[in-house]
């Protein structure tokens, strides 16, 4: 598959965290951790909400990574490391950026940060491969 994408591109997508949303990643994971459910024990722990799934900044980061490349391409391989933890309210935007890109994978960077009263604190980074839907 041919790209016209080049070093440089880059695309973001932006979205707050609601707990509407946090009850529907808690349905599909599973994942009951006292922190991300249950808003006095994040505020016993210090924290002024509940948790926001870690994940959740790297699926923003996904529809990025999707309205760059287009429907042709899809996710090979992501490597991420999180840096802070993201509380139910906040603004993130996940930005990416193609630092390479030829007919067989695109590499770009992955930025999570939030924004709004917090704004410009990393929350995650690293980089996504993407391939071809069909090799």
């Amino acid at each position: 598959m041919t790209t016209s994408l080049k070093a440089g591109d880059n695309m973001s997508f932006r979205k707050t965290l609601t707990v509407a949303e946090q009850a529907m990643y808690t349905g599909i994971s599973g994942n009951m951790a006292p922190l991300h459910v249950d808003q006095r024990a994040a505020k016993d722990a210090g924290f002024d909400n509940m948790l926001a799934f870690e994940l959740n900044g790297v699926a923003l980061a996904t529809t990025a990574l999707n309205r760059l490349a287009g429907p042709g391409w899809r996710i090979a391989g992501v490597q991420v490391d999180f840096a802070v933890p993201v509380l139910v309210g906040q603004t993130l935007e996940s930005r990416v950026e193609v630092t390479a890109a030829d007919a067989a994978s695109i590499t770009c960077t992955l930025l999570c940060q939030t924004v709004g009263n917090t704004g410009g604190a990393v929350v995650a980074q690293g980089t996504a491969r993407l391939v071809p839907v069909k090799a």
